[in-house]
């Protein structure tokens, strides 16, 4: 299985960091973010990479590929200005012979059981699983029934949020039209009335990096003896 990480954004909200490098880049301890991400997906066996590319994608190559780990990469230049739905889209031949694949951003980390969710996936057989995850400055809330199926996409806080780490079948690219498809408004809305989106609920660590606050909290406990994401260790 694949693992597709949308790279491309500007990261307007870490600006400190991402006037001179894409936020994937941004550093937790001396090594990027995307490079801990990666690790998570590594440790569970997805050593296939495709980076989507855009905002000073150049510069992600070239960093990441002096970090020197043994794994597939393929980087797809996706465009500047082109949105989540877009990049996933514009991706789609390198995944035609591939049912299943994951999908993250470059700025959250997770130690979710990426094996259990992929079954999850797979035997529920929807067009996409997301990881609901608690948080306290809840972003695109969902509304989940009893049987884990999302029922609503709403921005108030509630008890659930989309962790971002997602695992996708193949038939989610009728869903994506053109460069202008925001995957989280655009498809994900669409996939809950025709019962296509499913929640696999997580009650670990979840954090994500999108303010220099953030960058340094995830610092803070990478430097400590809390295990938090890093499943490899």
């Amino acid at each position: 299985m694949k693992l597709v990480i949308l790279a491309g954004g500007y990261g307007t909200r870490l600006t400190e960091e991402t006037k001179i490098k894409p936020k994937p880049l941004v550093k937790i301890g001396n090594k990027p973010i995307i490079w801990h991400i990666m690790k998570i997906y590594s440790y569970f066996g997805i050593n296939d990479f495709i980076i989507c590319l855009g905002y000073k994608g150049d510069l992600l190559k070239r960093e990441l590929n002096k970090i020197g780990e043994d794994w597939n990469i393929n980087y797809v230049n996706t465009g500047l200005k082109t949105m989540t739905g877009g990049r996933i889209r514009r991706i789609k031949k390198y995944l035609k012979n591939d049912k299943y694949f994951c999908l993250s951003y470059g700025d959250g980390l997770c130690d979710v059981n990426l094996k259990k969710l992929i079954n999850f996936h797979i035997k529920n057989k929807k067009t996409v699983t997301l990881t609901a995850v608690r948080y306290k400055n809840p972003k695109g809330v969902l509304n989940i029934n009893k049987n884990r199926r999302v029922i609503a996409i709403k921005e108030k806080p509630t008890e659930y949020i989309n962790g971002g780490f997602f695992v996708l079948t193949n038939n989610v690219f009728k869903y994506l039209k053109n460069d202008k498809s925001i995957f989280e408004q655009d498809c994900l809305p669409k996939l809950t009335k025709t019962n296509q989106l499913l929640a696999f609920k997580h009650h670990g660590f979840w954090g994500c990096m999108d303010t220099l606050r953030e960058k340094i909290e995830l610092n803070k406990i990478w430097k400590s003896k809390q295990r938090a994401w890093k499943v490899w260790l």
